[in-house]
């Protein structure tokens, strides 16, 4: 069983500020499971690899034996989170709360043990609420301090309106803190101010304050803007393992660290060595395949990882056949019973012209189903053959009439 100083610093793994440190090592010590939150509204159902920065960072506490509270926020979700937002945000409708609650549900636990982890909503105690409860919880704070927080003081400071409604979305984020007596509340490093809240309003209501820790915001594939399905530099939890190993052998070489130290399981000391392979001669691309495999196996299966890079688009080794070869069709006349391969290539787009066709033949890189032919095989009318022509051109090739 791991010490709490162990634990401490398992958890610190890309960590961006834990507030307090020594008083989450005081809790450890305690050696009893520790009550970890983390609030997410349901805003938008599909989830990226930077989401589960934050959720990777609860399957540490989870799998050290804490017990992890996925919270989610129906009830805050129909207010709208103010963080980084210059203008009032339109609020959700219960149908579509309930909607990407279920989505979301389905994507963590590609991650979290099902079995694990408590999967909450805030309606439970904020619906029961009354209008005196609100006021009483609106009185636990000062609208002085509330102009503190970054996105508010810039709008006022703008003449850009802040909706009262929207004072309410901290204060019953940091009550989610009190309903659930959070021990540990994450959140990413724009979600600092809310966490607070829940500290302060904890000690308000008499209990012993959360720890609050943040996780970086993930840099998406361009290697400088947060990761972001608006500027399309992202990798989908939901993308199939043949986009994902796409995009992840396309980043940047200066984002392998990064992605290493905050998306992946393995240990820090293996992460270096790979970094020290990479920094003695090791071709960046192959640390990243050790990568890919590792995320497509989570979200998909280690099978799926073995074949990824089969997906259309991807750089295959000579005769290996794709998963998602494109269909093509070729249309002869009625007296033709087949075709030579070098009209196949042609007439199926694997080459520009017959001169090309001619090239691919002469370097013997035509391969039909994986072995490779030469110029005098021909594809049959009826028959339905994977044909690759060099490494990149393949589709999957019938000829009919």
């Amino acid at each position: 069983m791991m010490t709490a100083e162990q634990q401490l610093e398992l958890i610190k793994r890309g960590t961006e500020e834990i507030i307090q440190e020594a008083e989450l090592l005081a809790k450890l010590k305690e050696g009893r499971p520790l009550k970890i939150k983390a609030g997410f509204d349901p805003t938008a159902p599909d989830l990226h690899l930077g989401h589960t920065v934050l959720i990777n960072k609860l399957k540490v506490f989870q799998d050290l034996g804490h017990e992890v509270f996925f919270l989610i926020g129906d009830f805050t979700g129909m207010i709208g989170d103010p963080t980084g937002k210059n203008v009032t945000r339109k609020p959700l409708t219960q149908e579509q709360v309930k909607e990407n609650a279920k989505s979301y549900q389905e994507q963590v636990f590609k991650i979290l043990d099902p079995q694990k982890t408590r999967v909450v909503f805030n309606s439970e105690w904020m619906g029961q609420k009354t209008a005196a409860d609100m006021i009483q919880l609106a009185a636990q704070y000062t609208v002085t301090r509330m102009m503190e927080r970054d996105d508010f003081s810039k709008r006022f400071a703008n003449q850009q309106s802040i909706a009262i409604h929207e004072f309410l979305y901290p204060l019953i984020q940091g009550y989610d803190s009190v309903a659930l007596e959070a021990d540990v509340e994450l959140g990413g490093t724009d979600q600092k101010f809310n966490l607070l809240m829940g500290r302060t309003l904890q000690s308000r209501y008499g209990q012993s304050a959360q720890i609050c820790l943040t996780v970086p915001i993930l840099e998406g594939l361009d290697g400088v803007q947060k990761m972001s399905k608006s500027l399309g530099n992202y990798i989908g939890v939901s993308d199939s393992a043949g986009e994902m190993y796409q995009k992840i052998l396309s980043m940047p070489d200066s984002l392998i660290p990064r992605y290493f130290e905050l998306l992946s399981f393995k240990s820090m000391s293996e992460v270096n060595q790979l970094l020290q392979d990479i920094a003695t001669g090791r071709n960046p691309q192959e640390v990243k395949k050790i990568l890919a495999e590792e995320i497509i196996t989570r979200f998909h299966s280690s099978e799926a990882a073995a074949n990824a890079h089969k997906a259309a688009g991807n750089s295959l080794a000579y005769g290996e056949i794709p998963e998602d070869a494109p269909d093509v069709t070729i249309k002869i006349e009625q007296d033709v019973i087949d075709l030579p391969i070098s009209a196949v290539l042609n007439r199926a787009g694997l080459v520009k012209n017959a001169a090309g066709a001619k090239d691919v033949l002469s370097r013997g890189v035509v391969f039909v189903e994986g072995q490779q032919v030469a110029s005098d095989y021909r594809l049959a009318v009826g028959q339905t053959k994977v044909i690759q022509a060099g490494k990149k051109a393949i589709a999957k090739v019938t000829l009919s009439y």
